[in-house]
């Protein structure tokens, strides 16, 4: 396994995307630049723990579900670092990509992101042009 750190170009704060998927009085974080991030950089590395989908039949009764990272018809994951806090939006900042072999996630920037913007992703399958409806309401 790789040697990872946390990352210091990112920290959480109150965010304005409203998550409608999380329960009533939640206090909605998201991720922020704490520095300005360049197109193509690196934001945060982060370790996943895979969930095997015979362990998840609780899981989708609990607020835990709504953190989940899906990928494939048989694996889901919980994202560690703030991996789990950034929010949606089809107009994002950011993508990711999963390393199955390593067990990360690698969040990197699409496009210039100023110190203290709020970082987002595409939820779907960190595909930032894909605009198909999510399982909850995105609201602006």
């Amino acid at each position: 396994m790789k040697k990872l750190s946390s990352s210091s170009k990112v920290y959480i704060a109150q965010s304005k995307v409203k998550n409608t998927s999380l329960p009533k009085n939640t206090v909605e974080r998201g991720v922020f630049a704490a520095k300005n991030i360049k197109k193509g950089e690196t934001i945060e590395v982060c370790p996943l723990i895979l969930v095997p989908k015979n362990d998840t039949a609780n899981l989708t009764e609990t607020i835990l579900v709504t953190y989940f990272f899906y990928f494939g018809k048989e694996k889901m994951a919980l994202v560690l670092g703030f991996g789990s806090l950034y929010n949606h939006s089809y107009a994002p900042n950011a993508k990711y990509k999963i390393n199955e072999k390593d067990q990360t996630i690698t969040f990197t920037a699409i496009r210039n992101i100023k110190k203290d913007d709020e970082i987002t992703f595409n939820y779907k399958f960190g595909n930032p042009k894909n605009t198909t409806p999510l399982w909850f309401e995105v609201k602006k």
